[in-house]
């Protein structure tokens, strides 16, 4: 029987994150599943899927880098920066695709970004979209985002005002955001017409299950599709220690580092000065025991500067 593991599900259109949750619940019977990264419902692509203890590791997969492959049109202006709102406005395009360039080289490294009025951030306790639906407006400040990398890909392809990217960014990135405002930026409005999450972390869309497909599967095909817990963790370090130390941490004792055979070290160094997460992240180990010849997850923990020694965060071990 499935108890814990994650799952690289490609989201299809029209369906919400959530959504996808629900298929998966009823499909294994399983009610503790939770996905990471909302993807809006007309966007496609990777939602890792996790189960059962393996919900656990969903604060720590937001850190990671997600690229999306977008389409945008050019001169069209909407009321939720995307294809399926309300037009407002059309104008006309006259940009080259020098200029396009151009504008787009701005949008890299740490940028200034405002969510749109359409989107679930909360501001005083209530979605914005859900002010948005009601005609009221508030003040919504902009935050600090991470674009690792942006690439053009087509521009204006068979005399089409469309442009084509892909871009690497961190967690609370509106693509549909850098659309407008690169829009704006070249004088003629931007909307996004198309959206996919081509990977998240170590999870890739060529990867995927299908959704039908994975309806289908029977119990041992889906168990050879999950990932550990402790896979895509891999900003953590790696420490790897004897079974009675393993088991006494698992029981809450904390672990020298001296018990320990370090296999990595965290890397999270280049990336401190963007991702939203908590300090101790930044000193996080995956802690293995060997047990019974083999190699076994134990749980994340934090290297604590004042007693010198790993500290559990999360215990995954039972005897």
């Amino acid at each position: 029987m499935i108890t814990e593991g994650i799952l690289n599900i490609n989201k299809p259109q029209n369906m919400t994150s959530h959504d996808i949750v629900g298929v998966a619940r009823r499909t294994l019977g399983i009610k503790k599943i939770g996905h990471t990264g909302t993807l809006d419902p007309m966007a496609t692509g990777v939602l890792p899927v996790c189960i059962g203890k393996s919900t656990r590791v969903m604060e720590y997969l937001d850190m990671d880098l997600k690229t999306y492959r977008c389409t945008m049109e050019l001169g069209l202006l909407t009321d939720t920066q995307d294809i399926w709102g309300e037009v407002l406005e059309r104008r006309s395009v006259t940009c080259t695709e020098a200029q396009v360039r151009a504008v787009f080289a701005d949008f890299c490294g740490v940028i200034d970004q405002k969510p749109p009025m359409y989107s679930a951030l909360k501001v005083d306790g209530k979605r914005l979209y859900e002010y948005a639906r009601e005609g009221k407006t508030v003040d919504v400040k902009t935050r600090k985002i991470y674009i690792h990398n942006l690439e053009l890909e087509k521009i204006f392809p068979d005399g089409e005002k469309t442009i084509t990217f892909t871009v690497q960014c961190s967690k609370g990135t509106y693509i549909r955001t850098i659309c407008q405002d690169a829009g704006e930026k070249l004088g003629c409005c931007g909307t996004l017409t198309s959206l996919e999450r081509i990977s998240s972390g170590i999870f890739h869309v060529e990867e995927a299950l299908d959704l039908e497909v994975f309806r289908e599967m029977d119990p041992l095909e889906i168990e050879k599709s999950l990932y550990a817990s402790w896979q895509p963790l891999v900003h953590f370090g790696k420490v790897v220690t004897d079974e009675i130390s393993g088991v006494r941490f698992a029981a809450g004792w904390h672990l020298p580092l001296q018990e320990c055979q370090i296999v990595k070290a965290p890397t999270f160094a280049e990336q401190d000065f963007y991702l939203p997460i908590r300090t101790e992240f930044r000193k996080a180990y995956n802690v293995f025991a060997e047990i019974a010849g083999k190699e076994v997850f134990i749980g994340v923990a934090f290297y604590n500067e004042t007693y010198k020694k790993l500290v559990a965060d999360k215990i995954f071990y039972t005897r």
